[in-house]
């Protein structure tokens, strides 16, 4: 299978979906889980690259999920055996950064289940699977932010904040 991951340090760049994303997924899914058994968190595939249409960095976006505090640890320190490098909060409470790669292929997000942020990755990759209309306009807004932030990517997901709080808002309101 190719392997079309990889995105460059400090560069906003966007494909055209892939289907052989949730594959990699899946791959990568079971090879975390096996470095992390008898540990087992849940692994969500989440980001763009787990809506079928969407243009997305080249970056697959994994949530995971965790119910024990105490097995935070352990956990932290078999994704680092498995390559992950582990990058902090950076900037968000509760939740533990992690990219493998070079250039960087997967990100990891790892938080509690049930948590805010848990909920509103699910959320919104379930209103963008299931709106066409939706998943294009969010789509061609993060063409014209990648195009104005090529090489600044904290501007760019900060322009896609408005956009993800509202879909959020609509979804939730159903």
């Amino acid at each position: 299978m190719s392997h079309p991951l990889g995105l460059e340090s400090g560069v906003v760049r966007l494909v055209d979906y892939n289907p052989t994303w949730p594959e990699l997924f899946r791959l990568e899914a079971s090879r975390i889980s096996d470095a992390l058994a008898p540990l087992a968190p849940r692994l969500e595939h989440v980001g763009s690259t787990a809506v079928p249409g969407l243009p997305a960095k080249p970056v697959l976006d994994i949530l995971g999920g965790y119910t024990a505090l105490e097995d935070l640890p352990d956990i932290i320190a078999g994704l680092r055996r498995a390559g992950y490098v582990h990058r902090g909060n950076q900037g968000i409470p509760g939740r533990e950064f992690f990219r493998r790669g070079e250039p960087r292929s997967y990100h990891l997000h790892l938080t509690m289940v049930g948590t805010d942020f848990w909920r509103e990755h699910l959320d919104f990759r379930e209103f963008l699977r299931s709106d066409a209309s939706l998943r294009d306009a969010y789509g061609v807004l993060k063409r014209q932010l990648a195009s104005r932030y090529p090489l600044d990517r904290e501007a760019y997901i900060e322009g896609k904040g408005p956009f993800v709080r509202e879909a959020l808002r609509r979804w939730r309101a159903r």
